[in-house]
């Protein structure tokens, strides 16, 4: 059978609704379904590295402008076909050839239903059919779909084939600025076609995709070439023709063999959509000449603080003395946050029997997250001021082709949301490290009046980027510098404050959030 490339009609979301019901129905062939042993889906590597850059595919929340929103919703691309058709090698194509620097790839293997005892007693003896659309959660599948699709983080299952269950791990996902969704079914549900932005069928000869089985079944399954073939006869072909191949007729563009001219077609058609300008620019002019927020908390600039701030900024200051007045600082900062914090009344009694009318923090729990690599800096004062405090960590750092944050590490205590989270970064200049953090917390639940940004200094300029996007985040600081000159740097500021604190040596251009933005 020769492939034939086909391009379908631009509406073709439009076409589905008109001639899809909910599933694609069944033909009355009665038939015992194959047992999988492992999932057909490896787990991804988090990075995809080629010549000119790194794409990283485990995702990450997109960035978001001055109003705490998206700045364009992500594209999705289905990739639908047989099993074994390449699906995986044309997304790596279109992966390799998009000039964008963050994908999400998902797999339809991840969401098969969790089944009943009857059903694992069924799939263990073949009698459980994993290859009808009906194997497949889609309700699962479309509201994940929809969080990525809003850049929102999302727990992805993990599907164990040798059990038929769902492992107690799930793994998180992050919006990106493409995701890649891909599967034998990516096509068989109407409502999930209204959410893919482009459909891709890749259309690959039967002895072809009965050939790949074969190698991979074989070398990597350890199964018998009799088995596979009988498997492959009885259950994967017919279940192709019968519920997969008729998806073809819905897909934008088929992919034929021989897939690169294609796949050139793709990424011509895709540029445009990705073509979105920075948002530093914007954030450095939106808000000129404003009073600051009324949630601004600033520290009372008394002689002490004004001469520990003095010692700090002072450039020969010596590291011994910058470290240890940093420090004081710090702990007079948590100090000041910590009466943010909601109180309730409450009464106990002293030692000589008489009761006192006190205060209680009226909270569940506070966590501490630090910005990598300056907010770790902070994290022995909140310590040493809150009993059993819980610290996670997040690393952002620049993209070098948009001179954007981006998430690149992350990691968070269980069960946060309930928490009131203080969130450190020593210095914040532009703001844009700190809205992404907060962005990160936001899609963990976290609410966000439970948020506090704690930060030594701040420029004008990052507390209205930070307010304005997210205005019930509380700022708290020690001090306010009005200005940010051409190159992100507070003025007077204080300088690189990792490189001081940890001793290193900074790059010449750097910002007063480098240490966040390009660890």
């Amino acid at each position: 059978m020769v492939s034939v490339f086909q391009a379908a009609l631009a509406s073709g979301s439009h076409c589905s609704t008109q001639s899809l019901d909910r599933l694609l129905p069944a033909v009355g062939i009665k038939r015992s379904p194959r047992r999988r042993t492992t999932s057909q889906c490896k787990s991804e590597p988090p990075l995809l590295r080629t010549s000119k850059r790194t794409i990283y595919t485990a995702g990450r929340p997109p960035w978001y402008n001055e109003h705490g929103t998206q700045s364009k919703e992500a594209f999705v691309i289905g990739l639908g076909g047989g099993s074994a058709s390449g699906k995986t090698t044309v997304a790596r194509m279109i992966i390799e050839a998009l000039d964008v620097p963050w994908v999400v790839l998902l797999s339809m293997d991840s969401f098969y239903k969790v089944l009943t005892k009857q059903q694992q007693e069924r799939a263990a003896s073949n009698d459980y059919n994993f290859d009808h659309p009906d194997a497949f959660d889609f309700d699962l599948i479309i509201c994940t779909l929809k969080k990525l699709k809003q850049g929102k983080s999302v727990k992805i299952p993990i599907y164990d084939f040798t059990t038929h269950s769902r492992k107690k791990e799930w793994k998180t996902l992050y919006g990106a600025n493409v995701i890649i969704f891909e599967g034998i079914m990516a096509f068989a549900d109407k409502e999930l076609l209204k959410l893919l932005d482009m459909k891709i069928f890749v259309d690959t000869d039967s002895d072809i995709r009965l050939v790949r089985r074969l190698r991979r079944d074989i070398s990597e399954r350890g199964r018998e070439i009799e088995g596979v073939i009988k498997q492959y006869n009885k259950f994967v072909k017919p279940a192709f023709d019968q519920y997969i191949q008729p998806t073809m007729r819905v897909a934008d563009i088929v992919v034929p063999r021989g897939t690169r001219g294609t796949v050139k077609i793709v990424i011509n058609h895709l540029h445009s959509t990705f073509n979105v300008p920075g948002t530093l620019s914007a954030l450095a002019s939106a808000h000129q000449c404003h009073p600051l927020p009324k949630t601004l908390s600033v520290l009372k600039n008394t002689p002490q603080v004004r001469g520990m701030h003095t010692i700090i900024r002072n450039k020969d200051t010596s590291r011994d003395e910058f470290i240890f007045y940093s420090k004081r600082l710090m702990r007079l900062l948590i100090e000041h946050a910590l009466s943010s914090l909601p109180f309730q009344s409450c009464t106990v009694q002293t030692p000589q029997g008489h009761d006192y009318e006190g205060r209680m923090y009226s909270g569940k729990q506070i966590t501490g997250v630090s910005i990598l690599r300056a907010g770790e800096t902070m994290e022995p004062a909140l310590r040493a001021v809150c009993k059993d405090v819980r610290i996670g960590t997040i690393l952002i750092q620049t993209n070098s082709y948009t001179g954007e944050p981006e998430l690149h590490y992350l990691r968070l205590p269980k069960d946060i949301s309930e928490d009131h989270v203080i969130l450190m970064d020593c210095t914040v200049s532009t703001g844009a490290a700190a809205m992404m953090a907060v962005r990160v917390l936001l899609d963990h639940d976290v609410p966000e009046d439970k948020i506090f940004l704690l930060s030594l200094l701040m420029a004008e300029m990052g507390v209205h980027s930070v307010a304005y996007a997210f205005p019930q985040v509380k700022i708290i600081t020690t001090a306010v510098d009005k200005k940010v000159n051409d190159l992100f740097r507070i003025i007077p500021g204080i300088g690189n404050f990792g490189d001081r604190y940890f001793g290193t040596d900074g790059p010449q251009e750097w910002s007063d959030e480098e240490d966040t933005l390009s660890t």
